[in-house]
């Protein structure tokens, strides 16, 4: 595994790692005998809640995350009907969806990449065979297309949409443990530093979005693949790009707004007009004051890459995703 510290609480860690995998072997056990429903293509970017396909694109996704759940269900218990369940989920998904190298609307593919990296070793050759194959053509589409752009980078090749492509990227190469991907996952990783964060450690996408919503939505990307390289024992919070920026900057950057030292008022001054439509729709998060609570799982997150960010994760929540709880116990 490259990832997850899995196999989970197999000598009893802590009790609230226990209630969580009790909560993903119940939700497990639900859907045993679901019918896999893969989408061809999932879209939620730049459409509102009820249209288009937005609302079926959110169903279909949770069965990424229960994919997810249920392999950390199976690396905790070794419970083989969990393990069948995953097989059958991945095979289906795999089969099934066409990749759109929208990074946005395929974000939450990571789930299923967790769910391959936890059980590839014990999956039908059918089902690893099918799921090596998309990933390889996830991660090279990936790469492709970044590297196709004209220099230097700009616009959704190096605000939020670069920091998920990335992601993708690095998590895709580290499960395949390809090696020409992970270097070009390391390359990748940098430029979005430098194209990204400034040397004081603030992002491009609060300049351009005035929200620390899109802050969080940058930096929580790049610290999954960080967690991605460390598996592999490469610092990636640390490392940093020739202007200096790096990841570690800014998470110290939005660090006094986490622990509520300093408010900031959302979208007032965005220079995208489809946040004021989602706020005149009244989608939660685009009007008012910022809720520190919107950072949990990204501190949560960078708390596995170094233990000094646990604190301010513990004071936005009194315990991690139920996932990465199981996934990377707390040190």
């Amino acid at each position: 595994m490259n990832f997850c510290a899995a196999p989970a609480l197999q000598n009893g860690e802590r009790e609230d790692a226990n209630s969580s995998v009790h909560a993903m072997i119940v939700e497990a056990q639900a859907h045993m005998n679901d019918t896999p429903q893969p989408l061809v293509r999932l879209h939620t970017e730049g459409t509102l809640p009820h249209e288009g396909i937005y609302d079926a694109s959110i169903e279909a996704a949770k069965e990424l995350e229960l994919m997810r759940d249920t392999a950390l269900a199976w690396r905790a218990t070794a419970d083989p009907r969990f393990l069948k369940m995953v097989d059958r989920f991945l095979l289906a998904w795999v089969k099934t969806y066409e990749p759109s190298f929208n990074p946005i609307d395929e974000t939450r593919l990571d789930s299923l990449i967790l769910a391959y990296d936890l059980t590839a070793s014990a999956l039908s050759a059918s089902t690893r065979n099918a799921t090596v194959q998309f990933l390889q053509q996830l991660g090279a589409g990936y790469i492709a297309q970044i590297d196709a752009q004209k220099r230097p980078l700009g616009k959704t090749f190096a605000n939020n949409w670069q920091s998920h492509r990335v992601k993708l990227v690095a998590m895709t190469a580290f499960a395949l443990d390809d090696r020409k991907m992970i270097d070009a996952a390391r390359r990748l990783f940098v430029l979005q530093l430098q194209n990204n964060i400034g040397g004081d450690g603030q992002v491009l996408d609060f300049g351009e979005r005035d929200a620390l919503h899109y802050v969080v939505y940058d930096l929580e990307p790049l610290t999954m693949a960080a967690l991605a390289a460390r598996r592999h024992r490469i610092d990636w919070l640390t490392q940093r790009a020739p202007n200096g920026a790096s990841l570690q900057a800014a998470l110290a950057w939005l660090t006094p707004y986490a622990l509520g030292k300093q408010t900031h008022e959302e979208f007032v001054h965005s220079q995208v007009p489809f946040d004021a439509q989602r706020r005149e729709a009244g989608v939660p998060g685009f009007a008012g004051q910022w809720d520190p609570k919107s950072a949990t799982t990204l501190f949560y997150l960078a708390s596995r890459l170094d233990k000094r960010y646990l604190p301010i994760a513990q004071q936005l929540a009194a315990k991690p995703p139920a996932w990465l709880g199981v996934c990377l116990p707390t040190p």
